[in-house]
């Protein structure tokens, strides 16, 4: 007996419903199930907001029938259709079903077994491409099987045409992927693959168009590839690493070490934006280890890379993440949920409608290190950074473009010991680093930042202002005199801080922009600092920052100027820049490589 029910709330059978022979309860989660049970049974049904098509849930099965071994194969799709019948083509659909253990050798025609190899001495399995080269883009009329097999990778690198040294851009060079996989015209698939198995590599391939449509009851997040455990049952009691409404058991554990490189997401091969947008790019919903790098991810309704659950130990390495957040979740990074040891390094991250990367109300700290974040905000002013949360790092970034501040840190619920150090802002609107107060809860304050602080000078302030309220320290003079080709600056800040130095190359604020470290300087027990520079000519503005090891790095303090006795203010070399939201084109975050823009020339 086969039993398949499509529900949409919460199910019950008969009490008592006796099953003496064996049942195949069609597709759970899109994995199918097969069990033997010889008792009265309770069979729950619950259609869950985050479950991929769900569709049968059974309690009280035998065990032993749900824990077959798996065997290695190594599988090639020689067909981009998307059916699962024994014919002359082995399509996509039918490859995860064969490693994932849902569809037996015997079931598929001679033709397809010869398109599948048992591998003896490997323990995961392969999933390559031999695709007619006129017909490399797979499309979709249904959600895939989850990818369950352990260890599985998934290969577009395979497919013939596939050129390892051939990138689209200079930035970040990532190859041009052949196989694409997207929905079919008229169809409404919400997920490209869903990863739910430990080790799982997800390398070359061209994913787009995975969005839903806007219902009163709204599937799991729609994105291109979606990271989680399989899934979760009804029962809350065993394992909460979230609140308590959400259903993880101790077995449901989520999925480690992840892979996903050398995708175009959200982009086909062509570069061209699709007719129909996916909705998110990459969403690790619970996943532990998950590494994410040197992909192109564009053009996306909500955010280009987004957790929720838990992402701890996330990597995000090296990607080219542009014009996403165009209709929903602005920021191109967005963290929520259990992510501590997140590292966000050496991405270009450009064109986006929000933030660069958006942290709301995190468990665990994040390294943000050597980015080029630039150009963001298109559509909604926010900071370029928006942090929550404690010890934080935010290091040697390039931040400017910005219809907002560089960094703001969010006082409420709890903000400290978080450090912005050796970045460069430039052609920003705002404070480069604005640390908000609890006064300030406001939506915009959650997006743009409440501007410069007063003075830490009280206890309570120490408890109301992000970092502690550290002080931005403060110049003796508003203006310092270059003698005998020194100059000597003297200030105050809170004691034991470090002091780094700015030079302010643009005009327009009172406070920065921080726009290129020069030196650093300890204060002292009674929080004077001084230093002597000579690499400064008349007319150079500075600024300063101090971090404090207990509280975090300080807003910027206000600028000073270096003069030559006997001349007036000079800071004509500042530059001015016109203002953002008007005078700015839609900016280009990319180039061609120099071999194939000479190419292009000779062609024309």
């Amino acid at each position: 007996m086969k039993i398949s029910i499509t529900l949409n709330s919460l199910f019950l059978l008969p009490k008592k419903t006796i099953i003496n022979s064996s049942m195949k309860l069609g597709y759970c989660n899109n994995i199918y199930l097969e069990v033997v049970l010889k008792t009265s049974v309770f069979v729950l049904v619950q259609l869950l907001p985050f479950v991929s098509i769900p569709r049968v849930v059974a309690q009280s099965i035998h065990k032993n029938t749900l824990e077959q071994p798996i065997t290695a194969y190594q599988v090639v799709v020689n067909s981009n259709q998307d059916y699962r019948k024994p014919d002359d083509d082995l399509t996509l659909r039918e490859a995860i079903e064969i490693v994932n253990g849902t569809l037996k050798l015997e079931e598929l025609s001679t033709t397809e077994k010869a398109q599948v190899e048992k591998l003896t001495t490997e323990k995961s399995s392969r999933i390559e491409f031999d695709l007619s080269p006129s017909a490399t883009t797979i499309r979709l009329f249904d959600l895939l099987p989850p990818l369950a097999s352990p260890g599985l990778i998934i290969d577009g690198t395979t497919q013939t045409g596939y050129e390892l040294d051939k990138s689209a851009t200079a930035e970040i060079e990532i190859p041009i992927p052949v196989v694409a996989i997207t929905p079919a015209e008229q169809a409404e698939v919400f997920r490209g693959l869903t990863i739910v198995a430990d080790h799982v590599v997800v390398r070359g391939l061209s994913l787009y168009g995975f969005t839903s449509q806007h219902r009163a009851t709204v599937f799991t997040p729609p994105a291109d590839i979606f990271i989680s455990h399989p899934l979760p049952p009804p029962n809350t009691t065993q394992q909460q690493p979230p609140a308590s409404y959400f259903p993880f058991r101790e077995r449901d554990v989520p999925p480690k070490s992840i892979i996903i490189e050398n995708n175009w997401l959200g982009i086909p091969p062509d570069e061209k934006m699709p007719a129909t947008t996916s909705a998110f790019g990459v969403s690790v919903f619970n996943s532990l280890g998950t590494t994410i790098r040197r992909n192109r991810i564009a053009f996306h309704d909500g955010s280009g890379i987004i957790t929720s659950v838990q992402a701890q130990n996330l990597q995000v390495r090296e990607n080219i993440i542009v014009g996403n957040g165009m209709a929903g979740m602005p920021d191109a990074i967005r963290l929520e949920g259990k992510i501590n040891q997140t590292q966000i390094a050496s991405n270009l991250i450009c064109g986006n409608d929000g933030s660069g990367v958006y942290l709301f109300k995190p468990e665990g700290a994040v390294e943000i290190r050597d980015n080029q974040i630039k150009y963001n905000g298109r559509r909604l002013r926010r900071a370029a950074i928006y942090l929550m949360g404690n010890d934080h790092q935010v290091m040697a970034n390039q931040i400017g473009y910005q219809t907002g501040p560089g960094v703001v840190i969010a006082a409420y619920p709890q903000s400290v010991r978080n450090l912005i150090q050796d970045n460069q802002f430039s052609a920003i609107e705002g404070l480069s680093i604005d640390l908000n107060t609890r006064h300030h809860v406001e939506a915009r304050d959650y997006q743009v930042g409440d501007g410069a602080n007063p003075m830490g000078n009280s206890r309570n302030r120490r408890q109301d202002t992000a970092n502690g309220a550290v002080s931005a320290p403060q110049w003796l003079s508003p203006e310092f005199f270059k003698l005998q080709g020194q100059v000597n600056l003297d200030g105050i800040a809170d004691p034991g801080s470090q002091v780094d130095i700015y030079l302010v190359k643009e005009a327009g604020s009172q406070r920065g922009p921080l726009n290129e470290p020069l030196a650093t300087v300890q204060a002292d027990q009674q929080g004077k600092f001084a230093m002597t520079l000579t690499n400064l000519k008349p007319g150079s503005v500075v600024s300063a920052i101090a971090t404090h090891p207990e509280y975090g790095t300080s807003e910027p303090a206000l600028n000073t100027v270096v003069r030559a006795i006997g001349k007036p203010d000079n800071r004509e070399h500042l530059e001015r820049l016109p203002a953002i939201a008007q005078e700015w084109e839609v900016p280009q975050c990319t180039t061609k490589p120099v071999v194939v823009q000479l190419i292009s020339k000779i062609k024309k």
